[in-house]
């Protein structure tokens, strides 16, 4: 990876903690605070790595194989391992190709990636890149373009809606606010057209000028009725992301939805949130099987994973690594990380005697 320099005598990055670190140094500051902060003292973002440490797995051994499958169906597609990019906003904040380049190194690596409407490319650009594309919803106060969103989604090919719900406003990070956070000119949600300076680049001094475009665009009120009238007026699979209770997750699971996210927003939103992976098995008992159920937030390698699957995950979301190795190194940076993930996890595989992702799902675990 160039981002290493040869130049520097730097050993090249062996694990995401190391793009983290590339990356850090290559933005300016108050971009970094974006990405990396969360909501509140962020110590919800300290409890999902610490909920994750805790979970301890019994690896099984002589399981006579000297190689792992990776791959599995996500949503009907075939995945090269069950990861999926997560929906992140405005990623040319990190790279001058922002979200072309993080979509071209999931193709790539054959894993779903997820267009966020609040990409700054449009959604057409970045799922003609090819692969197996996800469209992610912010409910719109006007629900005319929801629909128009959902239908451009539909016609560029995008294979599932993943609905955002758990934003009815945005948690208070406390980092853009006293950074005064506003988006460089050159930056714009591109899915909404061309856009004039807008609450998005107005600096606004102990303010977010991302939360107050957040506020001004979409609906607080977001029901269990919307969600229905969505379901009637697409075929595509919904999945609902941010679902931490079992209650909703069963509910999720009545409405129709094909998968639901088991995530806190990375500690972005609800700043007293339970951590992800603590949330997962009862939200597993809650759906039964009716829908498939992904873990989000936190995940940082392929033990991660493992033990995402271990509790009962089909799958998880991968987040903000992409966008260091997007910082650190555009595409190849964005696809690094994800090759990491990918031996990370075939070396876990192995070593915990698991042939495939259902012996991995089938592990003991137990917390540490």
């Amino acid at each position: 990876m160039s981002a290493a320099g040869p130049e520097s005598g730097a050993c090249p990055p062996v694990c995401a903690a190391d793009v983290e670190r590339l990356a850090a140094a290559r933005v300016p500051a108050e971009v970094w605070d974006f990405v990396a902060g969360g909501s509140g003292d962020e110590s919800v973002q300290a409890a999902n790595r610490a909920a994750l440490d805790r979970v301890r797995l019994l690896p099984r051994i002589l399981s006579g194989t000297g190689e792992a499958d990776l791959s599995g169906p996500l949503l009907g597609s075939t995945a090269a391992m069950p990861a999926v990019v997560a929906p992140m906003a405005y990623q040319r904040l990190l790279h001058p190709d922002g979200e072309l380049a993080a979509a071209r190194a999931a193709a790539k690596a054959q894993v779903p990636y997820t267009i966020c409407t609040l990409s700054s490319f449009p959604l057409e650009d970045i799922a003609a890149i090819g692969g197996t594309t996800w469209f992610q919803l912010y409910w719109s106060r006007d629900r005319g373009q929801v629909l128009d969103l959902v239908r451009r989604a539909e016609g560029a090919g995008c294979e599932a809606l993943v609905v955002t719900v758990d934003v009815p406003v945005m948690g208070r990070r406390l980092r853009d606010m006293r950074n005064g956070f506003a988006l460089p000119r050159s930056v714009t949600a591109a899915n909404f057209g061309a856009e004039p300076l807008t609450a998005t680049h107005t600096r606004q001094a102990g303010a977010s000028a991302v939360a107050t475009h957040t506020g001004l665009a979409f609906d607080p009120a977001l029901g269990w009725g919307d969600l229905a009238w969505l379901r009637e007026n697409t075929t595509l699979p919904l999945v609902l992301k941010g679902v931490l209770d079992p209650r909703d997750a069963a509910r999720a699971a009545e409405l129709g939805a094909a998968a639901v996210v088991v995530s806190n927003h990375g500690g972005r939103q609800f700043a007293g949130a339970v951590a992800s992976i603590t949330a997962l098995p009862s939200v597993v008992d809650a759906v039964a099987g009716r829908c498939e159920v992904l873990l989000d937030s936190g995940i940082r390698s392929g033990t991660d994973v493992l033990r995402a699957l271990a509790c009962g995950a089909d799958g998880v979301m991968y987040g903000r690594p992409v966008l260091w190795g997007l910082a650190a190194d555009g595409e190849a940076g964005a696809g690094l990380v994800l090759d990491l993930l990918r031996t990370e996890l075939q070396e876990a595989l192995l070593l915990s005697g698991c042939p495939d992702l259902a012996a991995a799902r089938g592990l003991a675990a137990v917390l540490g």
